[in-house]
């Protein structure tokens, strides 16, 4: 099996992390991956914003707990330690579909490099807050976004979980 499809079929998500940052370089890579993501129309419209800076990826988390209804002390990022934040442009019909395109590439990236990840949901609703439009711009994200998802990066502090059986009847052919 070639290097793709073993990433395609092995991935997982991961939900408990060590607490060491990984690599820069290894990041870059990941935020590459998400940006050469396929788009709609090739307009490119999401963005990444990486957060490795603890006190910002905190507050996103507690952000991420309200918007969830977690009890306070829960961490909706399983202890990952960074954070790429996917948003993009609101002014497409692709807005979700160009994100989710990032998010996927992104976490196949960072399983082929030795790390975890995670999709988290609840994006949207932090970044149509006052407090995530103010974070945003404060990081000079300038215009209308829709936050997508955060993908979690870290080391993986469990075993890599094995896939759940495939469900059957779920491919059709038209020969």
């Amino acid at each position: 099996m070639n290097e793709t499809m073993n990433a395609l079929l092995n991935r997982r998500s991961i939900r408990k992390y060590r607490d060491e940052m990984p690599r820069r370089e290894d990041l870059e890579q990941i935020i590459q991956a998400g940006l050469y993501a396929a788009s709609g129309k090739g307009g490119q419209s999401s963005i990444i914003v990486a957060v490795t800076d603890k006190a910002l990826r905190d507050r996103l988390m507690e952000m991420n707990r309200k918007v969830g209804g977690w009890a306070e002390g829960f961490d909706p990022f399983y202890g990952a330690p960074a954070v790429l934040l996917v948003l993009a442009k609101k002014d497409t019909p692709f807005t979700v579909a160009d994100g989710s395109l990032s998010m996927g590439n992104m976490m196949l990236a960072a399983y082929a490099l030795g790390l975890g990840s995670c999709w988290i949901n609840r994006a949207k609703e932090e970044f149509e807050s006052e407090e995530g439009k103010e974070i945003l711009r404060s990081l000079g994200v300038e215009g209308e976004y829709e936050g997508v998802g955060h993908c979690i990066v870290g080391y993986p502090a469990q075993d890599h979980p094995a896939a759940a059986p495939r469900k059957d009847g779920r491919v059709f052919w038209a020969e």
